[in-house]
């Protein structure tokens, strides 16, 4: 069975290179965003993939504090090496862009395409009410519920990091500004919802704060070097207000110009961060992502600068731009109407200037005597080897002022076993000092015993609609997935209860999808697997 699971896994990971492979010869471009909250194809069980063990940090790696039995947090060394087929490892990520982006092109009338569809952006699009840290760093949440028949279960992981006082002291922002000029976004929601967009967060940031602006179509230009905001304010409207299409899109050209401009304004002590907005579809220039990430990736190691992706339009580059967002330790978000815009604009992104941690990455240790087999649900392209999790020189991911962070797992559990089922260990540098810091938290078999749809379960309920929503919309087969009439009916129960409009458009969706799909065949029953599923 092991070397089973393990060809499995080769071939799994085979074919997710060839996607990447594809993509990138395709010169896809990206972007996306979220309803209310804080992001590839075939899933596969990292698990059961034969990783190395981690080494056990020194001295100066942080401190290990899993939870107690009540929930709290205590500090310990790292205990023995667990055997390393039982752990998961990744790198942070909070994007939202293919949530909103498959939202977008549902209500168009149109099936997103499953390369678009990435599980933990649907799962991150909703923020639980994790509980917040009293320092920088992350609170560690872990919980669960049984999942259909056979032993199956999801059992959730949740990081939270400190909200940002919105009238407190935080560092300065210098926010480079790259806005795609060309034709194509000429079409309603795009350039028209960009120059909104910046409008209202001319309005949000302080006088101390820094707006730089580049435009690009076929050529690159700076309208605006890196400027206080201060008494710039009706400057940078006058600016913002005559922007408007040209010709093609250099997607590269704007990149490395607003790079240039974040390098030349570079501000020490405050958040440089280079903010593209665009419908990434490049077509001009260097349009594979390949030249364009060695410049982010240069800049982010010797300056800090980070990369924010803005998405827009309803024909997307959600690739490319998912690509350059990774690399340059940001994140990416899609808009398509003014209320999504303020949103992002004025609610998330000056509070989310302020970084709590830097390459964040989490690792999950699942108990051999209690789990059979496991799987993390999404976060394929954020994969780090097993024996990276303490490889400080290895990129994470950079996490903001009020995020949080889920990985959802579907974990089957030995029969009759009692005991502990998993331990999730995030490990990140302080921002300023760049000193490790470690926190971890477990569950247990005992959290299990409820039913995911039973009372009382509403925060992880949402969190499993919207991962097998976006499962099924990749064609997947998880263990006890509902169809989608009966996700709709959950969502709209939730909805009902919260009064949530968030999780009322999440419903509308799922209804969206289920009307496009039409009939299908006849799902196998609640832990029923079929032939070839990667469980098996």
């Amino acid at each position: 069975m092991a070397r089973q699971d393990k060809a499995a896994a080769g071939r799994r990971r085979a074919r997710f290179s060839a996607t990447v492979a594809a993509l990138l010869a395709a010169g896809l471009a990206v972007g996306g965003c979220g309803a209310g909250g804080e992001r590839s194809s075939a899933d596969r069980a990292k698990g059961e993939g034969g990783r190395t063990a981690p080494a056990v940090p020194d001295g100066g790696a942080g401190t290990v504090a899993p939870e107690d039995a009540d929930g709290a947090a205590r500090d310990r060394q790292p205990s023995a090496r667990p055997a390393p087929d039982y752990l998961s490892t990744f790198a942070l990520d909070v994007d939202t862009a293919s949530y909103g982006y498959a939202r977008r092109t549902l209500s168009e009338g149109r099936l997103p395409d499953p390369a678009t569809v990435r599980p933990e952006e649907f799962v991150n699009s909703f923020r639980p009410d994790y509980p917040r840290p009293e320092d920088n760093g992350f609170s560690v949440t872990l919980d669960g519920a049984r999942a259909g028949q056979d032993g199956w279960s999801l059992v959730r992981v949740g990081l939270a990091t400190r909200a940002a006082d919105r009238s407190g002291e935080r560092p300065p922002a210098a926010l480079t500004f790259v806005v795609d000029v060309s034709g194509s976004m000429a079409e309603p929601g795009r350039l028209d919802l960009v120059k909104e967009s910046l409008g209202l967060l001319a309005d949000e940031l302080r006088d101390d704060d820094s707006i730089g602006l580049v435009t690009f179509s076929d050529q690159a230009e700076t309208r605006l070097p890196l400027t206080r905001v201060g008494d710039a304010r009706g400057r940078i409207r006058e600016v913002v207000d005559s922007l408007a299409t040209s010709s093609s899109t250099n997607v590269e050209a704007g990149v490395r110009t607003g790079y240039d401009v974040a390098v030349e304004g570079h501000r020490e002590g405050a958040v440089n961060r280079v903010v593209l907005l665009s419908d990434a579809l490049a077509n001009t220039g260097a349009t594979g992502a390949g030249t364009i990430l060695e410049r982010i990736d240069a800049e982010r190691k010797r300056y800090g600068i980070t990369l924010f992706g803005v998405g827009v339009g309803s024909d997307y580059g959600d690739a490319f731009m998912e690509q350059l967002a990774d690399r340059g330790d940001g994140q990416t978000t899609y808009v398509s109407t003014s209320a999504q815009a303020r949103k992002v604009f004025v609610d998330q992104l000056p509070a989310h200037v302020e970084l709590r941690a830097r390459d964040a990455k989490a690792q999950v240790s699942f108990d051999r005597r209690t789990v059979e087999r496991f799987r993390l649900i999404g976060y394929e392209n954020r994969e780090v080897a097993d024996e990276d999790f303490r490889n400080d020189r290895v990129d994470g991911g950079e996490v903001g002022a009020g995020h949080t962070v889920t990985a959802l797992y579907a974990v089957r559990t030995r029969s009759g076993a009692t005991g502990p089922v998993a331990t999730a260990t995030v490990r990140w540098l302080d921002p300023a000092t760049r000193a490790p810091h470690e926190r971890s938290g477990s569950v247990g078999t005992a959290a299990l015993s409820g039913d995911v749809w039973g009372g009382g379960h509403d925060s992880l309920q949402l969190t499993a609609i919207s991962a097998y929503f976006a499962d099924a919309l990749r064609g997947g087969d998880l263990p006890g997935a509902p169809g989608l009439p009966v996700l709709a009916e959950r969502a709209e129960s939730i909805a009902g209860r919260s009064g949530s409009a968030v999780v009322r458009e999440l419903a509308e969706a799922v209804r969206q999808a289920d009307r496009l799909r039409g009939p299908a065949e006849e799902p196998a029953g609640e832990g029923e697997l079929k032939f070839g599923d990667p469980y098996s």
